[in-house]
């Protein structure tokens, strides 16, 4: 009769220690890394003008997750107070309680410490600093200082997520590019449309839980609006890059198709502000930016001399 017992217990045990194990994967947000390892990538075939050393991809690419993970990971430990006030973000870890605060504080910090030294000793000192400075820049500058005080909060902070681009270009160099730097322009610009697209649909959680995102404060019309008019310049961005990156008719071609579909999109939303009108220009925003990188890295492979 105690084999039963035991084996019951065994069970619950292993089934408490998945669950834990995935909530610390929860904390990194994933799918969040997932669109900057995509930035990231295209970069290094541009710096590279062609392929990048397999070894420094994967440096670079496990680095930065590490890195970006742990910043994540802070981030919902300082966040913690109003994502159990928010329907979207209430299932996280430390909201339900499936691990203890302090414990996610120190797991971040010591993937952000990890993926410094990390990247220090594989792909340079410069590129290391560059992925520290995005994720100081997340946690201090965005998280406690601008996402609860001011409507620029995502304009500001999406700096951070425009960084890779920098880190990737260094990892390949050792120095950061004019055209690593027309990049950055490009996701930063991207950045407002694509999340205050998402703030529009999750508006009324934001007032509930006192973040002072752009449809809070000036409403549906007048994000809209602003929307509109970043989308403007990062279309015109993508376009002037062709000179700045010497891009060829891959990337021109791509990224005046892919500008034309997202302007169109975002003038739909003027049209229909609606919050599922709104989920359709997120999602759009992410496969705009991916096909775009993609082409920057097509670009590169295409303009290799034979």
């Amino acid at each position: 009769m105690a084999t039963p017992i035991i084996a019951t217990v065994t069970t619950g045990r292993a089934d408490r220690a998945l669950t834990v194990l995935t909530s610390y994967v929860k904390l990194t947000k994933p799918r969040i890394i997932e669109l900057l390892l995509v930035t990231t990538v295209p970069a290094m075939c541009l710096a590279a003008s062609g392929a990048p050393k397999v070894g420094v991809v994967l440096a670079t690419l496990l680095g930065g997750t590490a890195a970006a993970g742990g910043a994540n990971a802070i981030n919902q430990y300082l966040d913690r107070d109003i994502d159990q006030l928010m329907h979207r973000t209430r299932h996280r870890p430390l909201p339900e309680h499936v691990i203890p605060a302090g414990n996610a504080l120190l797991f971040g910090i010591a993937l952000a410490v990890a993926a410094f030294l990390f990247m220090t000793l594989t792909v340079g000192v410069l590129a290391a600093s560059l992925t520290s400075s995005a994720v100081v820049f997340y946690v201090f500058v965005y998280t406690l200082w601008l996402k609860r005080r001011t409507t620029q909060n995502i304009v500001i902070g999406g700096a951070a997520g425009a960084v890779p681009v920098l880190v990737g270009w260094a990892a390949v160099t050792g120095r950061v590019g004019v055209p690593a730097l027309g990049l950055f322009l490009i996701v930063f610009l991207w950045t407002p449309p694509h999340f205050w697209a998402l703030s529009l649909v999750y508006r009324d959680e934001y007032a509930a839980a006192g973040v002072p995102m752009l449809p809070v404060i000036v409403g549906v019309d007048r994000t809209v609006q602003q929307m509109w008019w970043y989308a403007v310049m990062l279309v015109t961005a993508t376009l002037a890059f062709i000179l700045v990156g010497h891009m060829g008719w891959a990337y021109g071609v791509t990224a005046a198709l892919l500008g034309i579909w997202f302007l169109y999109g975002v003038r739909r939303l003027r049209a229909d502000p609606s919050r599922r009108a709104a989920m359709v220009v997120f999602r759009e925003s992410i496969l705009y930016l991916t096909l775009l990188f993609v082409a920057v890295a097509l670009d590169a492979f295409l303009a290799r001399p034979l």
